[in-house]
């Protein structure tokens, strides 16, 4: 098969990639710098010329709601006509666990609004990931007041890159699904708590408050970020993954 990979250059797209050329199908990394623009529908249709699915692994550059409504929705449009014109039987979308139980959290909203988009387009298949184990340390900066890292008791059951990559490389290779895979980790954790599991694992002088003010999940409700019982759960553990990285 001829996989494109939009947002190939990145942290899943990359793996992505990685794992379908391994599979022995023919991988195409689709991003500005190899130059298709969802956005702007630039390099599209060469990109697809004769492609049996498309993966879209890209993300919002802005988090702000407005922003990241007209980037997955202006894209997503581009991506399904494009994909129509090419003949492209399966396209596969990854998105958020929880991504439709919070209405009021913008990029959430935003994220929404894709699948929506997607359901609308070609043979589709969703899969759903908690948190990356990547993203703790940025939420953690995000979150710093001089030398104390302020978070909230949030629950996250955070999952690997590597086990998300793997996850929608297996929906690339299988027919569509035309519903949703959720993902998680194998632990559920409190976001103060996995501050305190990195800070342990690679010390740097911070120390972690407890703040359920702080940060992008202050105020999430409870439950939303792990998931529920149907939900495939991943192998890697967040401290084995710290020893390894």
């Amino acid at each position: 098969m001829k996989i494109v990979v939009v947002g190939g250059t990145g942290l899943i797209g990359s793996q992505v990639v990685a794992l379908v050329r391994d599979s022995g199908h023919e991988a195409v990394a689709a991003a500005p710098s190899t130059g298709v623009d969802t956005l702007t529908g630039q390099g599209l249709a060469p990109a697809l010329k004769g492609a049996d699915v498309v993966v879209d692994v890209s993300n919002s550059p802005s988090f702000e709601t407005e922003a990241a409504l007209d980037f997955f929705t202006r894209s997503a449009r581009h991506l399904i006509e494009a994909e129509r014109e090419a003949g492209v039987r399966h396209h596969v979308t990854l998105s958020i666990v929880g991504v439709d139980q919070v209405p009021d959290y913008g990029y959430y909203r935003a994220k929404v609004a894709q699948e929506e988009a997607v359901r609308g387009g070609v043979p589709y298949s969703i899969v759903r990931a908690t948190q990356f184990f990547e993203f703790i340390a940025p939420v953690m900066d995000m979150s710093t007041q001089g030398v104390e890292v302020h978070l909230p008791a949030t629950r996250l059951r955070p999952i690997a890159s590597a086990d998300v990559a793997a996850a929608v490389a297996e929906a690339a290779q299988g027919e569509p699904s035309y519903g949703v895979r959720n993902i998680a980790g194998p632990e559920v954790h409190r976001l103060d708590r996995l501050g305190e599991i990195t800070l342990a694992a690679k010390p740097d002088g911070r120390t972690v408050v407890s703040d359920e003010a702080a940060g992008p999940f202050a105020g999430m409700p409870d439950g939303v970020l792990i998931g529920d019982d149907t939900a495939h759960v991943a192998p890697t553990r967040y401290e084995d993954w710290l020893k390894q990285n």
